[in-house]
């Protein structure tokens, strides 16, 4: 029964605890021989305590014989149980005389002793029914095996191709804007000190952050309201082909999935928005892990960006396509796709490669799950609310005498919004083009650095991040074998052979440890290196992997003639 339904009742018997609280004697007679004893004890009602101890005290405060000690017990056990439904019989008493008489609402009391009922009672409770989440995401299942996939993805492209546009045209506003300030703010600059004042410069760039803001503005909210009428429009109109296609009689099912070739929004060449396919090296190797039973996993090691498994191209040519289905296919699947991104320890998509990524998300509509941003907002107010319980339950355990754990606990309170190393937050997406759930790994400028270790919380977050891969059914998962995504001076061979190193030996434990979290599940995993990394270092890279994994020897058949 719920805190609600218990107060509701309460309010409906004002008189509980004044019919069964309060005290009553319990008298015992005593007969030895010719004399008799009469022993009175106040007892409170209801009784809290042990009747055994109660029975015991009495026994020895009173200087009772022993002969009466069962004798007492009995007429003790007795008394308390006669009065005690006594008094819940006075209770029901008093609660039937104020049905009656009108003073309980007989209805509103019906009411609430079902509502309790149900709850508490799993035969009579209502089965739970579907959101409307999970209805879509059953209809889209189904959709997406079925011939009507093309049209699904034909029709997602085109949303696709409709919003960069607006990006672009965005861009463009945004770019003239600045430029046209930067050419007002150039004269201003040269009548400093002669007609103008730094009052003066102090205005104009004030207003020209307004201006910025009243434009970004405007265009932020275009983009929302036609993501939002897409969301819509999409998603009913999955659900009306999915009934369609359920009525055998429906003649117009052909046209609606029949794809015409001037239906494709191909982009035009020189809008600016096209991403350009860079050289990619990709190595690929099978090996085996495990003492006994040997699970077989794919590795793959890349020379590529990061994003490029999250862009979509707009030119739709036939392997993006396939590479867009496969996602397609297992957004409800037990094979998902995932990637780590290195981040700072603020939950926000205002700088470096977290803007990238947003921007990324925010050029295709997400039909299935939320924004970027309002999936951030749910995790920071997870890790408020976190940090909070975390700082509470440091205080009540330890108190103010430790001051080494007094300052930590200030440090938490002083930055509750951020993450610390080696944590990370997810984020889950159906819009981008080969992953599902992007894994946002907090690191800071020791990963930089070449004196990291197995212990290092970053290492230790990629543990953690295969863990939830195995509980979460990820099968593919793509990680920065250096730890960075950007290549600096003193990341020179040997700090990326040292590197690559101990993440290889590190990531072969932990895979190895998936055994025992999964059963044995065969899995992908992809190791990521910058773009801007040498072909001869790569391939340094590429015969280090075979050397630390167990990679698995092919064997040439040759017929004997």
């Amino acid at each position: 029964m719920g805190i609600e339904d218990r107060n509701e009742l309460k309010k409906m018997k004002p008189n509980r605890g004044k019919t069964c609280a309060g005290e009553r004697d319990y008298v015992y007679m005593l007969s030895a021989g010719n004399q008799h004893f009469v022993l009175t004890v106040p007892l409170k009602f209801p009784v809290q305590e042990n009747i055994s101890h109660l029975h015991g005290r009495l026994m020895l405060l009173h200087n009772l014989p022993c002969f009466v000690e069962n004798d007492l017990k009995q007429s003790l056990n007795k008394f308390i149980e006669d009065e005690t439904i006594k008094g819940y019989d006075r209770e029901a008493e008093m609660a039937l005389e104020a049905v009656k008489s009108g003073e309980v609402d007989i209805n509103q009391l019906a009411e609430t002793w079902a509502k309790a009922y149900k709850e508490t009672t799993l035969e009579y409770a209502k089965p739970e029914e579907n959101s409307w989440d999970e209805d879509f995401a059953d209809v889209y299942h189904d959709l997406i095996h079925s011939p009507a996939s093309e049209t699904l993805l034909n029709l997602e492209h085109n949303y696709f191709v409709s919003i960069s546009e607006l990006i672009s045209e965005r861009d463009v506003e945004l770019k003239k804007l600045q430029e046209r300030q930067g050419a007002e703010m150039d004269k201003v600059m040269q009548e400093l000190g002669k007609s103008l004042t730094d009052q003066d410069v102090n205005s104009l760039a004030a207003r020209h952050f307004e201006s910025q803001q009243d434009l970004e503005n405007k265009w932020t909210n275009e983009l929302k309201q036609s993501t939002a009428i897409q969301k819509q429009e999409y998603q009913e109109w999955v659900i009306k082909l999915h009934h369609d296609l359920k009525n055998p009689n429906n003649s117009s099912i052909s046209d609606e999935i029949k794809v015409q070739p001037s239906q494709l929004r191909d982009s035009v060449e020189g809008n600016g928005r096209i991403y350009e396919e860079q050289s990619l090296l990709e190595e690929s190797f099978t090996i085996h892990l495990g003492a006994q039973l040997k699970t077989m996993h794919n590795l793959r090691l890349l020379r590529a960006d990061m994003l490029d498994f999250c862009k979509h191209k707009r030119n739709h040519r036939n392997g993006v396509k396939l590479h867009r289905l496969q996602t397609a296919m297992s957004l409800y699947s037990t094979s998902l796709c995932g990637l780590v991104l290195l981040v700072d320890n603020r939950i926000s998509s205002y700088s470096g490669i977290k803007r990238d990524f947003a921007t990324v998300c925010q050029e295709c509509t997400d039909f299935h799950f939320p924004g970027i941003q309002e999936q951030l907002e749910i995790v920071q107010k997870v890790v408020l609310k976190a940090r909070a319980q975390r700082s509470n339950k440091a205080k009540r355990h330890h108190g103010n005498k430790d001051s080494g754990i007094e300052d930590k606990s200030k440090n938490i309170e002083r930055n509750q919004s951020n993450i610390l190393q080696g944590e990370f937050y997810i984020t889950r997406h159906s819009n981008l083009s080969e992953i599902h759930v992007a894994f946002h790994l907090c690191v800071d400028d020791n990963v930089r650095s070449g004196n990291i270790t197995a212990r290092d919380p970053a290492i230790m977050g990629l543990r953690n991040i295969l863990k939830v891969c195995c509980t979460h059914d990820i099968t593919t998962i793509s990680i920065p074998l250096l730890l960075v995504h950007d290549m600096s001076e003193e990341m020179t061979i040997p700090w990326c052979l040292k590197r690559a190193e101990l993440v290889f030996k590190c990531v072969k434990g932990f895979m190895m440890e998936m055994a025992s979290w999964d059963g044995g599940i065969s899995r992908t995993v992809q190791f990521l290196v910058p773009q801007t990394i040498s072909e001869e270092l790569f391939y340094q890279l590429s015969n280090m992997l075979p050397q630390i994994f167990r990679v698995s020897s092919t064997l040439t058949l040759t017929s004997k003639h």
